[in-house]
C-alpha cells in the first residue's frame, strides 16, 4: 500500500498529479494537460481539493467515479465544456436514491487521474485517494472493482452538447460493448460516471493511495527531469527497458479505442537494436524481434530522453528520443482473475505473462 502524501491539491499539486498519472497511464488515458487546466481554473474559482482516505467515510456514504470515456486523439480536439458533470452527479443521485459523499478516479492514469478534480472541485467534495487500477486500461471492465463483484451500472454519459444516458446492463463486459458504441456516435469522448458504491464496497476493492504515487512520481520528475527514468526504475521496482528514437507511428481509430504501433531504433547504449511498441489506448506489449521485454497488466511508458516528460500514444511522434520504462502493476493484476482480465492473452497475444 502506498503512504499517502497529500491532504490537499492546489495547483502545484495538480502539476505533479497529472504528470505522474502520465505515467501510470502506460501511454494511454489521454494527456492531461487540457484537463489539468480546466481543473486549476475550479479550484481558482473555488479552493484547494481535500484528498481523504477511503477509511475516513462512513461505510453507507455513496463514492461515485467521474471520468473521460473515449479514444485519445479525439480528446485532443473534443473536450468537455464543463457543465457536464453536475448533470452526471444529479443523474447518479436520482438513480441511487443518496448524495454523493466523495468522488473517485476510476483509473490513475492520464486525463482520468485529473479530471475527476474539476468534479471535486465543482461539487465541493473530497476526493479519495485511490481508484481502480492503479494504472490505465482501455476497457470500462478492467478494474479491482469486476474482480470484486461490483457493476458497472447504473452508469451514465453526458455530452458537450448536453445530451445525457444512462445504462443498466447484465455484466461489465456488456456495459463495455454498449458504452463504446453510445460514445463514439456522440462524438468519440464523452464525461462519464459509473462504478457507483458504497463506502464499504469501496474499501475492500480499491487500489489505494494512487493520488499519492502519482504526485510522487510527478513531483520526482519536476525535480530530477531526464535523470527521473532511472530513479522511478529503482524507487518502484521497475526496469529501464530501452532507449531509442521514434522511428515509425502507426495509429488508427477502431471501435472506440485508439490501436497502433510506435517502433524504435535503439540510441546510447542501446545501439543497432529496434523495439516496438503495440497499443491499445495504452502500451500493451514490448518486443525486441520475437522476445517479450513487457507486456500489460505491467506498465510500459514513454518518457522524452531530454526532459524526462512522459509522453502518451498520440503525441509521440517521429524522431523523438525516449526512454522506454516499465514499472510493476498492482498485486491485484498478478492474481489469476487479474491476468485473465486484463492479461496478454486477452488482448490477442499468445505469451504468458511475465511480471516485470
Amino acid at each position: 500500500m502506498i503512504k499517502k502524501s497529500i491532504d490537499l491539491v492546489d495547483e502545484q499539486a495538480l502539476k505533479y498529479i497529472a504528470a505522474g498519472g502520465a505515467v501510470l497511464g502506460a501511454g494511454g488515458g489521454g494527456d492531461p494537460y487540457v484537463g489539468r487546466l480546466m481543473a486549476m481554473q475550479e479550484i481558482r474559482k473555488t479552493k484547494p481539493v481535500r484528498v481523504i482516505d477511503i477509511d475516513e467515510l462512513d461505510d453507507d456514504d455513496f463514492v461515485l467515479p467521474i471520468a473521460m470515456v473515449g479514444a485519445p486523439t479525439v480528446m485532443l480536439e473534443k473536450f468537455p465544456s464543463g457543465n457536464e458533470i453536475p448533470k452526471l452527479v444529479a443523474m447518479m443521485e436520482q438513480i441511487v436514491g443518496k448524495k454523493v459523499r466523495a468522488i473517485m478516479c476510476i483509473e490513475a492514469g492520464g486525463l482520468n487521474s485529473v479530471i475527476p478534480f474539476i468534479a471535486a472541485a465543482q461539487m465541493d467534495l473530497p476526493i479519495i485517494d485511490g481508484d481502480g487500477m492503479g494504472r490505465a486500461f482501455p476497457e470500462i471492465q478492467m478494474v479491482s472493482f469486476t474482480l470484486a463483484g461490483i457493476k458497472a451500472t447504473p452508469f451514465a454519459l453526458m455530452d458537450d452538447k448536453g445530451n445525457g444516458a444512462t445504462f443498466d446492463t447484465i455484466d461489465n463486459s456488456w456495459t463495455e460493448r454498449l458504452v463504446r458504441v453510445l460514445a463514439m456516435e456522440m462524438g468519440g469522448s464523452v464525461m462519464s460516471s459509473m462504478y457507483p458504491m458504497s463506502a464499504k464496497q469501496c474499501k475492500s476493492s480499491l487500489v489505494r493511495g494512487s493520488l499519492s504515487l502519482a504526485h510522487d512520481i510527478g513531483k520526482m520528475m519536476s525535480e530530477h527531469g531526464a535523470d527521473a527514468c532511472q530513479l522511478m526504475a529503482e524507487t518502484y521496482n521497475g526496469i529501464h527497458l530501452f532507449q531509442g528514437r521514434v522511428r515509425d507511428v502507426e495509429r488508427k481509430i477502431e471501435g472506440g479505442w485508439q490501436h497502433g504501433v510506435v517502433k524504435l531504433e535503439g540510441i546510447g547504449d542501446f545501439r543497432n537494436r529496434e523495439v516496438s511498441l503495440e497499443f491499445k489506448n495504452e502500451f500493451l506489449i514490448a518486443k525486441e524481434g520475437k522476445k517479450v521485454l513487457a507486456t500489460t497488466p505491467d506498465l510500459i511508458t514513454l518518457l522524452d530522453a531530454f526532459t524526462g516528460q512522459p509522453v502518451t500514444t498520440e503525441l509521440v511522434k517521429y524522431g523523438l528520443p525516449v526512454n522506454v520504462l516499465g514499472l510493476p502493476c498492482d498485486p491485484i493484476w498478478r492474481t489469476p482473475a487479474g491476468i485473465e482480465l486484463s492479461g496478454p492473452k486477452y488482448f490477442g497475444y499468445d505469451v504468458e505473462y511475465s511480471p516485470i
